[in-house]
């Protein structure tokens, strides 16, 4: 996440150090944010001045102290591990300049307690990126609940001058907003496959093909109003007394992970990975995004 992360804020003329443990790992990430870069102008969704311009704006560090120090900013991308975070952001408040805002990419633990060591924890906030950042435009900006308003609106109008779509998530609650809905979808979704109700792919069909394919121009709220919030609550009332409202995960997703069956990775999930690739998914994911996002850079520009 933390190339993808950088070359954003690149791209929007801002001078950016990808911080690593080591100078290796750093010159790694340097190799591919310039190569998420390069997809960018051979897709003709940044030209070739502005990439140029921001790649002159990036570099690489293994020095903390001093990278901290120097920042006004800074976007943590590490592990999702609260004491990992609470531990990382206390020596950052403790070396960052007074005005410094600090800022996690966790996509779902909490700012609040995240900050909870911090001497100001009215600069810290949640920048959720959504993978890959580099081409996905949402950036969650969650305030904690020590974050001051002045903090939230000063990353929100950094966001978006780099070409992002930040959206402010009022409460710092587990999941914070996009995650809240995809887990209700995951979830049900698990439980349709555990009840016989369909199969894996035709659950994965049916996202792909039907209210996925119409969401990124057809809001959940757009639909309901469109069709009638009579209706909408009528269907609503009838399904939710069907749906899997246990506070948990459905017991046979719990199953899979028991049996050691992780999914890719291990070759075996939701699907048999034997037959497929997650290469080739994920490629075929940056295709659909990159057909979309040059779709909406033609409609701005014509």
């Amino acid at each position: 996440m933390g190339p993808g992360i950088a070359l954003t804020l690149a791209l929007g003329g801002i001078r950016t150090t990808i911080l690593s443990r080591t100078a290796e790992g750093a010159a790694k990430g340097l190799d591919k944010a310039r190569a998420q870069a390069r997809v960018l102008a051979d897709n003709e969704l940044a030209d070739a001045v502005q990439v140029s311009r921001a790649l002159d704006l990036l570099d690489g560090s293994a020095s903390f102290d001093e990278t901290i120090a120097a920042a006004g900013l800074v976007v943590e991308s590490g592990p999702e591990d609260m004491a990992f975070k609470q531990g990382l952001f206390a020596r950052m408040d403790s070396l960052a300049r007074p005005e410094t805002i600090l800022a996690s990419n966790t996509s779902g633990l909490s700012i609040t307690a995240i900050a909870a060591r911090c001497a100001r924890p009215e600069r810290v906030v949640t920048t959720h990126f959504w993978n890959p950042p580099h081409l996905m435009p949402l950036v969650e900006i969650v305030k904690g609940e020590r974050t001051s308003d002045e903090t939230v609106r000063a990353v929100d109008a950094l966001l978006a001058s780099c070409g992002k779509t930040p959206v402010i998530v009022k409460k710092d609650r587990p999941g914070q907003l996009g995650n809240r809905l995809q887990m209700a979808l995951v979830r049900e979704a698990a439980y349709i496959v555990a009840e016989g109700i369909a199969d894996a792919d035709a659950v994965d069909t049916v996202a792909k093909n039907g209210f996925g394919l119409r969401m990124p121009a057809y809001g959940i709220f757009e639909h309901q109003d469109v069709v009638g919030l009579d209706l909408g609550l009528a269907v609503v009332d009838y399904v939710a007394r069907d749906l899997y409202n246990e506070p948990r995960a459905p017991a046979y997703y719990r199953d899979l992970v028991n049996r050691g069956n992780l999914g890719a990775k291990t070759g075996r999930g939701f699907y048999d990975w034997s037959t497929k690739s997650a290469d080739d998914v994920k490629r075929r994911r940056d295709e659909f995004l990159i057909e979309v996002l040059q779709g909406r850079r033609r409609k701005a520009v014509g």
